[in-house]
């Protein structure tokens, strides 16, 4: 068993997955809308430069954090973008499920969390 062919296999299998099949759905539909495309793209453009502040040790005001989860709110009252979060969701959900799995099966190396501790 070669460990990258099954990871290539793992990642064909989300490229195929419904959840994969709806962010493409939702963007499609985005696409025909151009303002809530814009909308969409100053969002992400905003996430990613306080994403990239936050890297760098630079965390957001609370102000800051209010107005995104405000503008999050805003933009998942369009029903192309929620649908496209929702799936977006969904599809995070999977990959933090297939990571935990894999931690899991390595945790034998390392002993119990009551090993590590001490």
């Amino acid at each position: 068993m070669n460990i990258y062919d099954k990871a290539h296999e793992l990642a064909q299998s989300l490229k195929d997955s419904p959840e994969v099949a709806e962010i493409n759905a939702a963007m499609k539909l985005i696409d025909m809308e151009p303002e809530s495309r814009k909308m969409l793209d100053d969002f992400r453009n905003k996430q990613n430069e306080v994403q990239q502040r936050m890297m760098t040790g630079e965390m957001p005001s609370p102000e800051e954090m209010e107005k995104m989860e405000k503008l999050f709110e805003f933009l998942s009252q369009n029903l192309s973008i929620r649908r496209l979060f929702d799936a977006e969701r969904r599809l995070s959900v999977i990959i933090q499920d297939v990571n935990k799995i894999i931690t899991d099966s390595l945790v034998h190396l390392y002993g119990s969390d009551s090993q590590l501790e001490q």
